[in-house]
């Protein structure tokens, strides 16, 4: 085969593997400079929006050019793995609400292992090869390299939105040192619809930018500090991230219930009260969340923001 052909080949082998794993799409782009990022996130930061999160300070550069990240790199590959667990409510009934992506075991620990599979059975047909792999634990854009790679575009809420599937997705990369035959972005569908914008209760979402120092996620999950300067009635009762803006996208009337047994909500603590919560000891929660997305906040965070919404005034009316 030709040159133009080998690329194509690489990437189909790389797409067909990945469906074959269980990943739900697989997009390629040729490695280089995000030069309409860099602007954006500049400004982003030089806003503050990034509230404490000090570490999104560092790695400008690194951030923005995959191939400072890792030397050699020649192309992208954004893998999407769905985590939507369905639409019926898999806590107790009157317990205080976990974002869809924490109910099952860390999302870092299932698709890293399925990122190894990946790496393994696409070098022995490819050959060898060399690169790194992420799951949400590098400085890389990693909503910018999927939607330069077709997997969807950002919405306004600034989640990736994949025209057929919604946004209830892990993302993932591989840098890696093949050329391959780049994929093509796709058109921006949100129109004018600011559901998310309007839903946010905090007002955190701005046109195709969020204020994480507003977030509901940022309080629950990256603050390590008490909550301040915001009204609890505000946090609709999420204890631990936040999914308001995505349960309003009209996208996500697409989204499809995973099929990862991993996933599946933790037996523990689908039966737990919100009393049940409010009591849990340390010990339970180290046995509980031991392999679970929960366990970054910590447990002293956790029982802070359960504290928090309970000092909320269930008569005091926080809507727009």
């Amino acid at each position: 085969m030709n040159h133009s052909e080998l690329l194509i080949h690489r990437s189909a082998v790389v797409k067909k593997i990945a469906l074959n794993l269980g990943f739900d799409a697989c997009g390629i782009s040729s490695a280089e400079f995000l030069e309409d990022e860099a602007p954006r996130l500049e400004q982003w930061l030089k806003q503050g929006k990034h509230g404490r999160m000090h570490y999104m300070e560092k790695h400008f550069d690194l951030r923005l050019d995959p191939r400072l990240l890792e030397p050699g790199t020649k192309t992208v590959i954004s893998l999407l793995y769905n985590y939507f667990p369905g639409h019926e409510k898999t806590t107790a009934a009157d317990a205080p609400k976990l974002s869809r992506y924490a109910l099952g075991e860390d999302y870092h620990f299932v698709v890293k292992r399925k990122l190894n599979e990946l790496t393994q059975q696409v070098q022995e047909i490819l050959g060898p090869c060399s690169g790194r792999y992420f799951v949400d634990s590098a400085p890389i854009l990693e909503k910018a390299w999927a939607a330069k790679s077709g997997l969807g575009w950002i919405g306004k809420h600034s989640n990736l939105i994949s025209p057929k599937k919604g946004s209830y997705f892990f993302l993932a990369e591989w840098l890696v040192d093949l050329d391959m035959a780049p994929d093509h972005s796709v058109p921006d569908y949100c129109g004018d619809c600011t559901r998310c914008i309007d839903a946010c209760p905090t007002e955190a979402i701005e046109p195709y930018s969020v204020d994480g120092s507003k977030c509901i996620s940022y309080f629950t999950i990256e603050l390590k500090d008490s909550i301040t300067g915001v009204n609890p009635n505000q946090f609709k009762d999420w204890m631990f991230g936040c999914d308001i803006c995505q349960e309003v996208c009209p996208w996500n009337r697409f989204s499809t219930q995973h099929a990862e047994p991993a996933f599946l909500p933790k037996p523990e603590f689908m039966d737990m009260t919100r009393t049940d919560w409010m009591n849990l000891s340390q010990e339970s929660f180290q046995k509980v969340f031991s392999n679970s997305a929960v366990k970054r906040t910590g447990y002293h965070g956790l029982m802070r923001n359960l504290h928090f919404l309970a000092s909320a005034n269930p008569a005091e009316d926080t809507e727009h």
